[in-house]
Protein backbone atom coordinates (compact mmCIF):
# COMPACT_ATOMS: atom_id res chain seq x y z
CA UNK A 1 0.00 0.00 0.00
CA UNK A 2 2.35 2.58 1.00
CA UNK A 3 4.64 1.77 -2.25
CA UNK A 4 1.31 2.42 -4.33
CA UNK A 5 1.19 6.04 -2.53
CA UNK A 6 5.16 6.43 -3.13
CA UNK A 7 4.46 5.97 -6.62
CA UNK A 8 3.53 8.61 -9.39
CA UNK A 9 0.28 8.41 -11.11
CA UNK A 10 -2.22 9.97 -13.50
CA UNK A 11 -6.04 10.27 -12.77
CA UNK A 12 -8.41 8.38 -15.44
CA UNK A 13 -9.98 11.86 -15.98
CA UNK A 14 -7.05 13.81 -16.19
CA UNK A 15 -7.46 15.73 -19.99
CA UNK A 16 -4.03 14.94 -21.69
CA UNK A 17 -3.34 18.69 -22.35
CA UNK A 18 -3.18 18.96 -18.21
CA UNK A 19 -0.70 16.38 -17.35
CA UNK A 20 2.51 17.28 -15.70
CA UNK A 21 5.74 17.62 -18.70
CA UNK A 22 8.46 16.05 -18.02
CA UNK A 23 12.45 17.43 -19.12
CA UNK A 24 15.51 15.22 -19.16
CA UNK A 25 17.54 18.20 -19.05
CA UNK A 26 16.94 21.78 -17.77
CA UNK A 27 15.48 23.98 -20.79
CA UNK A 28 16.40 27.30 -21.92
CA UNK A 29 15.06 30.79 -20.26
CA UNK A 30 13.75 31.29 -24.00
CA UNK A 31 12.14 27.75 -24.47
CA UNK A 32 10.82 27.96 -21.04
CA UNK A 33 9.15 31.57 -21.25
CA UNK A 34 7.39 31.12 -25.23
CA UNK A 35 5.91 27.16 -24.58
CA UNK A 36 6.13 26.21 -21.12
CA UNK A 37 4.99 29.17 -18.82
CA UNK A 38 2.22 30.39 -20.46
CA UNK A 39 0.68 27.08 -20.81
CA UNK A 40 0.11 27.27 -17.26
CA UNK A 41 0.31 23.24 -16.86
CA UNK A 42 3.09 21.90 -14.53
CA UNK A 43 6.25 20.53 -15.64
CA UNK A 44 8.56 18.11 -14.19
CA UNK A 45 12.76 18.77 -14.67
CA UNK A 46 15.13 16.47 -13.31
CA UNK A 47 18.49 17.39 -12.01
CA UNK A 48 17.71 20.98 -12.23
CA UNK A 49 20.25 21.83 -9.17
CA UNK A 50 23.14 19.79 -10.41
CA UNK A 51 25.44 22.63 -10.62
CA UNK A 52 24.20 24.09 -7.34
CA UNK A 53 26.35 24.34 -3.84
CA UNK A 54 23.20 23.63 -2.08
CA UNK A 55 22.89 20.51 -2.95
CA UNK A 56 25.71 18.66 -1.67
CA UNK A 57 26.49 21.17 1.09
CA UNK A 58 22.95 20.72 2.79
CA UNK A 59 22.73 17.31 2.65
CA UNK A 60 21.63 15.73 6.40
CA UNK A 61 23.23 12.60 5.41
CA UNK A 62 26.35 13.92 4.66
CA UNK A 63 26.92 16.67 7.45
CA UNK A 64 24.57 19.28 5.82
CA UNK A 65 22.90 20.10 9.05
CA UNK A 66 26.63 21.26 10.63
CA UNK A 67 27.10 22.80 7.86
CA UNK A 68 23.75 25.10 7.90
CA UNK A 69 24.61 25.52 11.84
CA UNK A 70 27.29 27.30 10.98
CA UNK A 71 26.51 28.82 8.12
CA UNK A 72 23.41 30.87 9.77
CA UNK A 73 25.14 30.92 13.48
CA UNK A 74 23.26 30.55 16.87
CA UNK A 75 21.88 33.78 17.03
CA UNK A 76 19.12 33.81 14.12
CA UNK A 77 15.86 33.06 14.80
CA UNK A 78 12.91 31.54 12.72
CA UNK A 79 9.64 31.03 12.19
CA UNK A 80 8.49 27.44 12.82
CA UNK A 81 4.93 26.32 11.86
CA UNK A 82 4.17 23.60 14.82
CA UNK A 83 1.04 21.21 13.97
CA UNK A 84 -1.81 20.45 16.34
CA UNK A 85 -2.90 17.76 13.89
CA UNK A 86 -0.07 15.10 13.90
CA UNK A 87 2.19 15.18 10.59
CA UNK A 88 -0.65 17.65 8.69
CA UNK A 89 0.13 21.18 8.24
CA UNK A 90 -3.32 22.87 7.78
CA UNK A 91 -3.76 26.86 5.81
CA UNK A 92 -5.64 27.93 9.18
CA UNK A 93 -4.56 29.07 12.47
CA UNK A 94 -6.92 26.34 13.88
CA UNK A 95 -4.76 23.39 13.00
CA UNK A 96 -1.29 25.08 13.47
CA UNK A 97 0.42 28.00 15.08
CA UNK A 98 3.62 29.79 14.19
CA UNK A 99 6.51 29.92 16.77
CA UNK A 100 9.85 31.57 17.00
CA UNK A 101 12.72 29.36 17.85
CA UNK A 102 16.42 29.35 17.10
CA UNK A 103 17.33 27.72 13.51
CA UNK A 104 20.20 26.10 15.72
CA UNK A 105 17.42 24.42 17.98
CA UNK A 106 15.88 23.27 14.72
CA UNK A 107 18.82 21.99 13.30
CA UNK A 108 20.20 20.04 16.43
CA UNK A 109 16.70 18.72 16.80
CA UNK A 110 17.30 17.55 13.34
CA UNK A 111 20.65 16.37 14.39
CA UNK A 112 18.75 14.57 17.16
CA UNK A 113 16.23 12.82 14.65
CA UNK A 114 19.18 11.44 12.05
CA UNK A 115 20.99 10.03 15.28
CA UNK A 116 17.46 7.80 15.97
CA UNK A 117 17.33 7.16 12.53
CA UNK A 118 20.98 5.46 12.14
CA UNK A 119 20.67 3.87 15.47
CA UNK A 120 17.40 2.19 14.55
CA UNK A 121 19.11 1.34 10.90
CA UNK A 122 21.78 0.05 12.97
CA UNK A 123 19.84 -2.14 15.24
CA UNK A 124 18.71 -5.33 15.14
CA UNK A 125 15.83 -4.29 17.32
CA UNK A 126 12.46 -3.89 15.17
CA UNK A 127 11.83 -0.39 15.68
CA UNK A 128 9.34 2.00 13.89
CA UNK A 129 10.49 5.32 12.25
CA UNK A 130 8.08 6.53 14.55
CA UNK A 131 9.74 6.05 17.65
CA UNK A 132 10.74 9.28 18.67
CA UNK A 133 14.07 9.60 20.70
CA UNK A 134 13.95 11.86 23.93
CA UNK A 135 14.89 15.39 24.87
CA UNK A 136 17.93 16.39 24.18
CA UNK A 137 19.41 18.98 26.37
CA UNK A 138 19.29 22.64 24.19
CA UNK A 139 15.52 21.26 22.91
CA UNK A 140 14.46 21.15 26.51
CA UNK A 141 15.88 24.46 27.57
CA UNK A 142 14.17 25.86 24.44
CA UNK A 143 10.67 24.60 25.91
CA UNK A 144 10.43 22.51 23.07
CA UNK A 145 10.17 18.79 22.57
CA UNK A 146 11.56 16.91 19.63
CA UNK A 147 8.65 14.81 19.73
CA UNK A 148 6.76 18.02 18.78
CA UNK A 149 5.40 18.37 15.30
CA UNK A 150 7.65 21.48 13.53
CA UNK A 151 8.23 22.57 10.42
CA UNK A 152 10.07 25.14 8.44
CA UNK A 153 7.91 26.40 5.96
CA UNK A 154 8.31 29.48 3.88
CA UNK A 155 10.99 30.92 5.81
CA UNK A 156 12.30 33.75 3.41
CA UNK A 157 15.81 33.10 1.60
CA UNK A 158 14.89 36.65 -0.70
CA UNK A 159 11.43 38.94 0.00
CA UNK A 160 11.09 41.58 -2.41
CA UNK A 161 8.48 43.31 -0.62
CA UNK A 162 9.43 42.83 3.09
CA UNK A 163 13.57 42.24 3.48
CA UNK A 164 13.32 42.06 7.17
CA UNK A 165 11.63 39.00 7.03
CA UNK A 166 14.91 37.28 5.31
CA UNK A 167 16.78 35.10 8.25
CA UNK A 168 18.11 33.22 5.94
CA UNK A 169 19.70 35.63 3.40
CA UNK A 170 23.13 34.35 4.34
CA UNK A 171 21.90 31.04 2.23
CA UNK A 172 21.19 32.93 -0.73
CA UNK A 173 25.28 32.78 -1.42
CA UNK A 174 24.66 28.94 -2.24
CA UNK A 175 21.30 28.76 -4.27
CA UNK A 176 22.03 28.98 -8.16
CA UNK A 177 18.74 29.93 -9.74
CA UNK A 178 18.13 27.38 -12.76
CA UNK A 179 19.27 28.42 -16.00
CA UNK A 180 15.34 29.10 -17.89
CA UNK A 181 14.36 31.66 -14.73
CA UNK A 182 17.37 33.68 -15.89
CA UNK A 183 15.79 37.16 -15.41
CA UNK A 184 12.45 36.59 -13.34
CA UNK A 185 10.84 39.56 -10.82
CA UNK A 186 11.03 36.99 -7.98
CA UNK A 187 9.02 38.12 -5.18
CA UNK A 188 10.61 35.81 -3.07
CA UNK A 189 12.85 32.69 -2.04
CA UNK A 190 11.82 30.25 0.35
CA UNK A 191 13.49 27.59 2.25
CA UNK A 192 11.27 24.72 3.83
CA UNK A 193 12.73 21.67 5.76
CA UNK A 194 10.48 19.08 7.37
CA UNK A 195 12.57 17.07 10.62
CA UNK A 196 9.89 13.96 9.97
CA UNK A 197 7.52 13.35 7.55
CA UNK A 198 4.79 15.70 6.98
CA UNK A 199 1.82 16.40 4.72
CA UNK A 200 0.54 19.74 3.52
CA UNK A 201 -2.96 20.49 2.77
CA UNK A 202 -4.45 20.80 -0.50
CA UNK A 203 -3.91 24.11 -1.92
CA UNK A 204 -2.93 26.80 -4.47
CA UNK A 205 -0.94 29.90 -4.38
CA UNK A 206 -1.34 33.40 -6.36
CA UNK A 207 2.72 33.10 -8.09
CA UNK A 208 3.83 31.40 -9.85
CA UNK A 209 5.91 28.47 -8.22
CA UNK A 210 8.69 26.08 -9.24
CA UNK A 211 9.81 24.28 -6.50
CA UNK A 212 13.43 22.47 -5.75
CA UNK A 213 14.03 19.68 -4.26
CA UNK A 214 17.92 19.82 -2.49
CA UNK A 215 17.96 16.95 -0.31
CA UNK A 216 15.51 14.00 0.54
CA UNK A 217 12.18 13.11 -1.46
CA UNK A 218 8.94 14.91 -1.96
CA UNK A 219 5.47 13.52 -3.49
CA UNK A 220 3.16 16.47 -4.85
CA UNK A 221 -0.10 15.94 -5.81
CA UNK A 222 -1.58 18.40 -7.94
CA UNK A 223 -5.31 19.38 -9.82
CA UNK A 224 -6.07 21.78 -12.14
CA UNK A 225 -8.14 24.94 -11.15
CA UNK A 226 -10.84 22.90 -13.10
CA UNK A 227 -11.06 20.41 -10.82
CA UNK A 228 -12.17 23.00 -7.67
CA UNK A 229 -15.68 21.31 -7.62
CA UNK A 230 -14.33 18.27 -6.32
CA UNK A 231 -12.04 20.33 -3.59
CA UNK A 232 -14.35 22.42 -2.04
CA UNK A 233 -12.26 25.57 -1.75
CA UNK A 234 -12.34 27.12 1.55
CA UNK A 235 -14.65 30.26 1.82
CA UNK A 236 -13.23 33.37 -0.34
CA UNK A 237 -13.53 35.66 2.56
CA UNK A 238 -11.55 33.56 5.24
CA UNK A 239 -8.30 33.14 5.98
CA UNK A 240 -6.93 30.11 4.19
CA UNK A 241 -8.96 30.55 1.16
CA UNK A 242 -6.34 29.52 -1.19
CA UNK A 243 -6.75 26.19 1.07
CA UNK A 244 -9.48 22.61 -0.13
CA UNK A 245 -11.54 22.03 2.91
CA UNK A 246 -11.89 18.16 2.73
CA UNK A 247 -9.43 16.60 5.22
CA UNK A 248 -6.73 14.69 3.48
CA UNK A 249 -6.51 12.38 6.39
CA UNK A 250 -10.26 11.30 7.13
CA UNK A 251 -12.47 13.14 4.50
CA UNK A 252 -15.88 12.67 5.09
CA UNK A 253 -17.63 11.48 1.96
CA UNK A 254 -20.88 12.39 3.52
CA UNK A 255 -20.41 16.06 3.50
CA UNK A 256 -17.99 16.30 1.06
CA UNK A 257 -19.81 13.78 -1.79
CA UNK A 258 -17.75 14.87 -4.88
CA UNK A 259 -14.50 14.60 -3.01
CA UNK A 260 -14.68 10.83 -3.49
CA UNK A 261 -13.67 11.80 -7.24
CA UNK A 262 -10.53 13.57 -6.25
CA UNK A 263 -8.10 11.35 -7.23
CA UNK A 264 -9.54 10.69 -10.37
CA UNK A 265 -8.79 14.62 -11.35
CA UNK A 266 -5.11 14.19 -9.75
CA UNK A 267 -1.81 13.55 -10.62
CA UNK A 268 0.83 12.49 -8.45
CA UNK A 269 4.76 13.38 -9.31
CA UNK A 270 8.08 12.34 -7.26
CA UNK A 271 10.48 14.66 -6.52
CA UNK A 272 14.13 13.51 -5.66
CA UNK A 273 17.10 15.56 -5.08
CA UNK A 274 17.91 18.03 -7.38
CA UNK A 275 14.64 17.46 -9.50
CA UNK A 276 12.08 20.48 -9.82
CA UNK A 277 8.22 21.04 -10.43
CA UNK A 278 6.72 24.10 -12.18
CA UNK A 279 3.42 24.64 -10.34
CA UNK A 280 1.19 27.87 -12.46
CA UNK A 281 -0.53 29.79 -10.16
CA UNK A 282 -3.57 28.77 -8.77
CA UNK A 283 -3.03 24.65 -9.60
CA UNK A 284 -3.97 23.20 -6.26
CA UNK A 285 -1.23 21.04 -4.78
CA UNK A 286 -0.34 18.53 -2.16
CA UNK A 287 2.81 17.86 -1.17
CA UNK A 288 4.48 14.84 1.06
CA UNK A 289 7.80 15.29 2.46
CA UNK A 290 10.07 12.12 3.37
CA UNK A 291 12.12 12.50 6.58
CA UNK A 292 15.10 15.52 6.24
CA UNK A 293 13.60 16.79 3.44
CA UNK A 294 15.10 20.32 2.25
CA UNK A 295 13.47 22.20 -0.35
CA UNK A 296 13.69 26.07 -1.61
CA UNK A 297 11.23 27.63 -4.22
CA UNK A 298 11.11 30.68 -6.09
CA UNK A 299 8.15 32.42 -6.83
CA UNK A 300 7.42 35.39 -8.91
CA UNK A 301 4.33 37.35 -10.48
CA UNK A 302 2.40 35.81 -13.24
CA UNK A 303 1.26 37.65 -16.09
CA UNK A 304 -2.36 36.31 -15.75
CA UNK A 305 -2.82 38.75 -12.49
CA UNK A 306 0.13 41.44 -13.58
CA UNK A 307 -2.32 42.11 -17.45
CA UNK A 308 -5.56 42.07 -15.36
CA UNK A 309 -6.34 45.81 -14.50
CA UNK A 310 -8.42 46.11 -11.80
CA UNK A 311 -10.97 48.98 -13.23
CA UNK A 312 -11.54 45.98 -15.64
CA UNK A 313 -12.08 43.34 -12.89
CA UNK A 314 -16.34 43.67 -13.29
CA UNK A 315 -15.82 43.06 -17.14
CA UNK A 316 -13.46 40.01 -16.43
CA UNK A 317 -15.46 38.22 -13.42
CA UNK A 318 -18.71 38.55 -16.20
CA UNK A 319 -16.33 36.93 -19.41
CA UNK A 320 -15.60 34.08 -16.79
CA UNK A 321 -18.74 33.21 -15.19
CA UNK A 322 -20.32 33.24 -19.39
CA UNK A 323 -17.58 30.98 -20.04
CA UNK A 324 -17.80 28.68 -16.94
CA UNK A 325 -21.79 28.79 -17.45
CA UNK A 326 -21.77 27.68 -21.30
CA UNK A 327 -18.93 25.15 -20.09
CA UNK A 328 -22.07 23.53 -18.04
CA UNK A 329 -25.00 24.18 -19.72
CA UNK A 330 -23.28 22.28 -22.09
CA UNK A 331 -23.03 18.81 -20.02
CA UNK A 332 -26.14 19.51 -19.18
CA UNK A 333 -27.35 19.18 -22.64
CA UNK A 334 -25.17 16.52 -23.91
CA UNK A 335 -26.26 14.35 -21.21
CA UNK A 336 -29.75 14.79 -21.55
CA UNK A 337 -29.18 14.53 -25.15
CA UNK A 338 -27.16 10.83 -25.00
CA UNK A 339 -30.13 9.97 -22.79
CA UNK A 340 -32.86 10.40 -24.98
CA UNK A 341 -30.81 8.82 -27.90
CA UNK A 342 -30.25 5.69 -24.95
CA UNK A 343 -34.25 5.72 -24.79
CA UNK A 344 -34.74 5.99 -28.49
CA UNK A 345 -32.90 2.86 -30.16
CA UNK A 346 -29.83 3.55 -28.90
CA UNK A 347 -28.40 6.07 -31.51
CA UNK A 348 -25.17 7.24 -29.92
CA UNK A 349 -23.70 10.30 -32.12
CA UNK A 350 -19.89 10.39 -32.83
CA UNK A 351 -17.89 12.87 -31.47
CA UNK A 352 -17.64 14.92 -34.53
CA UNK A 353 -21.22 14.73 -35.01
CA UNK A 354 -21.80 15.93 -31.22
CA UNK A 355 -19.19 19.18 -31.36
CA UNK A 356 -20.46 20.15 -34.88
CA UNK A 357 -24.13 19.83 -34.44
CA UNK A 358 -25.79 23.35 -33.91
CA UNK A 359 -28.11 21.59 -30.95
CA UNK A 360 -25.00 21.41 -28.27
CA UNK A 361 -23.45 24.89 -29.42
CA UNK A 362 -24.65 27.27 -26.36
CA UNK A 363 -22.80 29.98 -27.72
CA UNK A 364 -24.60 29.74 -31.41
CA UNK A 365 -28.26 29.42 -29.19
CA UNK A 366 -27.18 32.27 -26.90
CA UNK A 367 -26.15 34.31 -30.03
CA UNK A 368 -29.55 33.67 -31.95
CA UNK A 369 -31.53 34.76 -28.85
CA UNK A 370 -29.11 37.98 -29.05
CA UNK A 371 -29.82 38.95 -32.59
CA UNK A 372 -33.24 37.45 -33.20
CA UNK A 373 -35.44 39.54 -35.27
CA UNK A 374 -39.18 40.67 -34.05
CA UNK A 375 -40.44 38.21 -35.71
CA UNK A 376 -39.06 35.54 -33.51
CA UNK A 377 -39.94 37.71 -30.74
CA UNK A 378 -42.11 35.02 -28.81
CA UNK A 379 -40.22 32.22 -29.64
CA UNK A 380 -37.05 33.57 -28.55
CA UNK A 381 -38.85 34.80 -25.12
CA UNK A 382 -39.79 31.55 -24.32
CA UNK A 383 -36.17 29.80 -25.30
CA UNK A 384 -34.53 32.72 -23.18
CA UNK A 385 -36.72 31.82 -20.36
CA UNK A 386 -35.91 28.27 -20.59
CA UNK A 387 -32.45 29.23 -20.49
CA UNK A 388 -32.59 32.19 -17.33
CA UNK A 389 -34.06 29.16 -15.65
CA UNK A 390 -31.20 26.46 -16.50
CA UNK A 391 -28.74 29.42 -15.86
CA UNK A 392 -29.84 30.36 -13.01
CA UNK A 393 -29.08 26.21 -11.83
CA UNK A 394 -25.84 26.47 -13.31
CA UNK A 395 -24.85 29.29 -11.53
CA UNK A 396 -26.14 27.80 -8.02
CA UNK A 397 -23.61 25.20 -9.31
CA UNK A 398 -20.82 27.38 -9.73
CA UNK A 399 -20.94 29.00 -6.33
CA UNK A 400 -19.47 25.66 -5.00
CA UNK A 401 -16.78 26.03 -7.50
CA UNK A 402 -15.75 29.48 -6.20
Amino acid sequence: MQAEEDAEFVGARVEAGLRAARFSAPPSSEEFAASIEPKNVPAVFRGVLKGSAASPRWDPLHGGLDYLLEKVGPDVAVEAMMSSTGHVFYGDLRSHERVSIPFSTFMHSCKSYLGHLNAASDSSKDKGIGEEPTCSGEMCSAGLEISEQLYLAQVSILNTENKERCSLEVLKEDIQEPIFLKGKPFSSINFWMSRAHMRSSTHYDPHHNLLCVVAGCKKVTLWSPSASPFLYPMPVYGEASNHSGVSIEEPDYSSYTRAKYMKEYSERVVLNCGDALFIPEGWYHQVDSDDLTIAINFWWKSRIMTEMLEHMDAYYLRRILRRLVDTEMNKIVQKNFFRHAKENNGFQPTDKELRGSEQFNLHNEVKSHDTSDKKGARDTSDKKGAADTSGKKVLKRLTKMT
